[in-house]
């Protein structure tokens, strides 16, 4: 693949070690050319670093595997997370109607994310309340996986970043199921950054912390669920 990224150029992108970068947590890193793109031109240098992995994610399930259109209905679990708060407007942008599950204190944001119908997970069940979904977006996975066949019409199709398809209820329910593994690359990226400058959509970053303090960043992600992302500076 022909390297088109000039130096002096600002991008943004993957430093996975798994996709042969460097690693991100450090003052300079190394990332292969196809895990960079032009960073979007809206955002800030740290609302543009917390935007590509739960960006492409969102971007993977919902354009590619869902092939989400407009008027149908989805339902994406975690609204308020890091991937949650980029799918529902990626979701309205395409057309579709969203539900999506988050905690008491998270509602109000979601609700300025437009999504639709807001379901407290801590005081309600959504399988209760919601019914004949073309789709569902699960972040959450277990019982919350398990659970979501039952809000999908015939024929409707569920992405998980966490569950292997169930068998079992692909065939009892009628739906089909897709287990993502999220893949970063230059072309996902170009496309994320032009939606994101085209429809003027915001990064949500919770709290930054300094490169020495990645352990306490990594604390509070196991201990809260951050509104969006957490990112750390240099």
């Amino acid at each position: 693949m022909r390297n088109n990224v000039k130096q002096g150029k600002e991008v943004y992108g993957q430093a996975s070690v798994v996709t042969g970068g460097s690693g991100a947590f450090a003052e300079m890193a190394v990332a292969k050319a196809d895990s960079i793109a032009d960073k979007p031109r809206n955002l800030s240098h740290t609302e543009a670093a917390a935007l590509p992995l739960v960006g492409i994610s969102a971007w993977q399930a919902l354009v590619e595997n869902i092939g989400l259109s407009k008027d149908q209905k989805i339902l994406i679990h975690g609204g308020a997370g890091g991937i949650g708060s980029i799918a529902i407007p990626l979701a309205k942008h395409l057309g579709a109607s969203v539900a999506t599950t988050v905690s008491t204190n998270d509602k109000q944001f979601v609700r300025e994310l437009e999504a639709s119908q807001v379901i407290d997970y801590k005081t309600e069940n959504f399988e209760e309340i919601l019914n004949d979904y073309d789709a569902a977006f699960d972040t959450i996975g277990g019982e919350t996986y398990r659970r979501s066949f039952k809000v999908l019409k015939k024929g409707g199709i569920i992405v998980s970043m966490l569950e292997q398809p169930n068998s079992e209820l692909m065939n009892q329910y009628g739906v089909k199921a897709i287990f993502q593994f999220t893949q970063v690359n230059r072309d996902r990226l170009t496309k994320l950054a032009q939606w994101v400058d085209q429809n003027n959509i915001q990064v949500n970053v919770e709290k930054t912390f300094s490169l020495d303090e990645a352990g306490n960043a990594l604390d509070y992600l196991k201990d809260i669920h951050p509104r969006g992302k957490l990112v750390l500076t240099v």
